[in-house]
């Protein structure tokens, strides 16, 4: 389900609360880590993401795998910290305008 720019413009606004849940350091996507991350989508639906990843270049590569694989959607990106949302069917928490 792609977000439209008022969707995305509420979980913008929900994330200002937030801190970072995960951290993706020098190793990457590991199992574990993405472990950690499909934890917490499903019990959060929105969640910050802090990439220790050192240039832009790798930081978007990075974050591209990781909604790939996750299919998770971009709410928003400020320097090393991203913004994802993925909606729980079983038990929705966010409801969106």
């Amino acid at each position: 389900m792609a977000l439209k720019n008022a969707q995305k413009r509420y979980l913008r606004g929900l994330t200002h609360a937030l801190n970072p849940v995960v951290m993706v350091a020098e190793r990457g996507l590991a199992p574990s880590v993405m472990k950690e991350i499909e934890i917490a989508l499903a019990h959060h639906e929105l969640i910050k993401v802090r990439i220790g990843a050192a240039d832009r270049a790798a930081r978007d590569a990075l974050v591209a795998e990781l909604l790939a694989a996750t299919g998770a959607e971009l709410v928003h990106g400020i320097g090393h910290v991203v913004s994802i949302w993925r909606r729980n069917d079983e038990q929705p928490k966010i409801e969106l305008p």
